[in-house]
């Protein structure tokens, strides 16, 4: 693998090389802060090993499985467990089926993330191939065999000086508690409670009934619903948590009455919602979710625009968050309307984050510079590469400003993804902001004072922190 240029994603043209570099510079080596993604609280509880480069890299980065299942790999080949369990491949055989694919990846941002691994934390030198694979897959081995690979390490390592996870609303935590019982603090747990809202969900009621259990509450009546997230978000503020995660397809929000919202419940229990009862459904219980924020302070972080596991024969086979989660078309400023009208002035802190790139500029922009409730998140998902980060700060600097983002967040289950992640945000901002310099609409100094916010300060204050 070629050493990677020191210049890469910064702009090249005229003298915007000379500022971006200037400005990179400033904040290349800022702290990490990683307030929102999916990395394993295991990992910081045992303290263990990761067991070889297949199982780190490959089988559970989404990324990866749904490219190379578009160039006909299936996923026993790529190690994947099955539902049936049935057998799947070795790490040694998935990492060559990687490397022989790997020029699938070329100019995506899967390969700017590995690339930097690979070239950054692992020092390899190589291409990689089918011919380097066996030799490139014992280097990462031997390197993931000492003790300053293992996760706590990592994160002294990268210079991470927090990061939150995202854990069931019914998740018992214990693995934030024996992190926090060894003196590892820097691991904080996020609320999320998509399985107890979404009637969708196979598990819903046995959900739903396990909220009951740990909370001593009845939840059966929504005021008993309500009372046990309440409960629940306590207990994961005892363990660090500053937020609340939720997932929507759509994001519609109600505000109607408790004995409509007491209707609903009770035929989500009996799994005889419609479909306009479900939307409605968790619609409402998006609502009552920023109104226990508002009491408790909690930040309320709402991910929308996505149809989730639409390959439904891959997903009976090997459950979600393998790759076949799509982005749709959302309304947002229509959607949002019951909540922000209810709660839009008061100390709701909101953030939304959307795989509908078109409501940006049309939709979310002025609705983050108008209601001082809501900031935007950076681009999730689909979008945080290279070139989503270009069109997103194109489209919403000039509406929302900078002081209405909330920075970065990796969004990752990949670990060593982590550094280039936040670089290529870093990179990226200081492209964005030489321009800007260049057409003397901002200052050097400016520039550099946004740059830090946009790379460190803005994610601490949105979240909390």
């Amino acid at each position: 693998m070629p050493v990677l240029h020191p210049d890469r994603l910064l702009p090249q043209e005229g003298g915007l090389l000379r500022v971006a570099r200037a400005i990179y510079d400033r904040v290349a080596e800022l702290p990490v802060v990683s307030p929102h993604g999916h990395t394993d609280p295991a990992w910081f509880a045992e303290n263990t090993l990761f067991p070889d480069p297949a199982s780190t890299f490959v089988t559970p980065d989404h990324y990866i499985l749904r490219m190379l299942r578009s160039v006909g790999e299936n996923f026993d080949s790529l190690g994947v467990s099955r539902s049936d369990g049935g057998q799947t491949a070795s790490g040694r055989s998935v990492w060559k089926v990687f490397a022989s694919r790997y020029s699938t990846f070329a100019g995506t941002p899967s390969a700017g993330w590995m690339d930097h691994a690979l070239g950054e934390i692992f020092g390899v030198k190589a291409e990689l191939n089918e011919t380097t694979a066996e030799t490139i897959y014992d280097q990462i081995s031997e390197r993931l065999a000492d003790d300053e690979f293992r996760p706590r390490a990592l994160l002294d390592k990268f210079g991470v000086e927090i990061i939150a996870t995202t854990d069931d609303a019914t998740s018992d935590l214990r693995h934030h508690r024996k992190a926090r019982e060894t003196g590892e603090n820097r691991v904080i747990p996020t609320y999320r409670p998509d399985a107890v809202s979404n009637p969708l969900r196979q598990d819903f009621k046995s959900q739903v009934q396990k909220l009951g259990d740990l909370t001593g509450e009845d939840c059966s009546l929504w005021s008993g619903f309500i009372e046990a997230h309440r409960k629940r978000r306590a207990y994961f503020r005892s363990l660090g948590a500053t937020a609340s995660d939720h997932g929507l397809a759509i994001p519609k929000t109600y505000d109607l009455p408790e004995a409509t919202a007491q209707k609903l419940l009770t035929k989500a229990l009996a799994s005889a919602l419609t479909d306009e009862e479900t939307t409605v459904f968790q619609g409402m219980a998006m609502t009552e979710m920023a109104g226990l924020a508002v009491e408790d302070g909690m930040v309320t972080q709402i991910h929308a625009g996505v149809l989730r596991n639409t390959d439904r024969n891959f997903f009976q086979l090997y459950g979600a968050d393998h790759g076949s989660d799509i982005p749709c078309s959302v309304n947002w400023a229509q959607g949002l309307s019951p909540l922000l009208e209810k709660y839009g002035s008061s100390s709701l802190s909101l953030l939304v984050f959307t795989l509908d790139e078109s409501t940006y500029a049309r939709e979310l922009a002025p609705m983050a510079g108008y209601w001082p409730s809501l900031k935007l998140g950076p681009p999730w998902w689909f979008h945080d590469s290279p070139e989503g980060i270009r069109r997103y700060l194109h489209q919403v600097f000039e509406t929302a400003g900078h002081r209405n983002l909330a920075g970065f967040n990796d969004d990752t289950r990949a670990i060593f993804s982590i550094p280039g992640r936040h670089d290529t945000w870093r990179r990226e901002v200081a492209g964005f902001l030489s321009r800007l310099v260049s057409d003397y609409r901002l200052s050097i100094g400016q520039a550099h004072d946004i740059a830090t916010w946009l790379c460190y300060d803005s994610a601490k204050e949105a979240y909390k922190l």
